[in-house]
């Protein structure tokens, strides 16, 4: 009788402890997946909150112009216009640089942005000119616009009718030529992000 009283007594305990773990498999079970859901929430927050920070607009990237006679004209763009500054292209950041070579003579310009428009594929983007080689081209503002079409980007420039960025005068910001110029094949990587102002 004792034995079989034994023999019972273990046999609560060991469905106690089976039942026990099972509960515990069970809890854990179900908190590793709320932490999964809660790992994926936050991972959509932060993909939610990084797509309506991403920046109001963009013109970056570098390309060559075509000359039939070999000119090396290079234009080089990483403006930047940041998603609290969407209502004033003002505020845009960033530098642009070009230069035209031929013969080993020719000069080059680096100018500090101070106002990026864009819209689909074009972007016009003005700076004042902050260091050059070029005699008197220091203190002036520039406009260029691009026209960003893969391969075969097109660009224009506020000096198309002054034949120079020296001759440029009282240009306001923002202004730029038609984008009138064709880049040499294959060196166009312009990209423009547009701008999606409140309407």
């Amino acid at each position: 009788m004792k034995r079989r009283t034994r023999t019972a007594a273990s046999g609560v305990a060991l469905a106690l402890l089976l039942a026990a773990g099972a509960a515990a498999g069970i809890a854990s079970a179900e908190r590793r997946e709320a932490a999964a859901e809660t790992q994926e929430a936050a991972v959509a927050e932060r993909g939610e909150a990084a797509a309506q920070e991403r920046e109001a607009a963009a013109l970056t990237g570098t390309a060559k112009l075509y000359r039939s006679a070999g000119d090396d004209i290079t234009f080089t763009f990483d403006a930047h216009l940041a998603a609290k500054d969407t209502a004033d292209p003002t505020k845009a950041t960033g530098t642009f640089t070009f230069s035209h070579y031929l013969d080993g003579k020719g000069a080059r310009a680096e100018a500090k942005v101070d106002c990026l428009l864009t819209g689909g594929k074009v972007a016009v983007v003005s700076g004042v000119i902050t260091d050059s080689d070029l005699p008197g081209a220091e203190g002036k503002r520039v406009g260029i616009t691009v026209h960003d079409q893969g391969r075969h980007d097109r660009l224009g420039y506020s000096w198309a009718a002054t034949g120079s960025p020296a001759e440029t005068k009282g240009l306001p910001k923002c202004v730029g030529s038609a984008p009138f110029e064709k880049v040499e094949r294959g060196t166009g990587d312009f990209t423009v992000v547009p701008w999606q102002p409140r309407l």
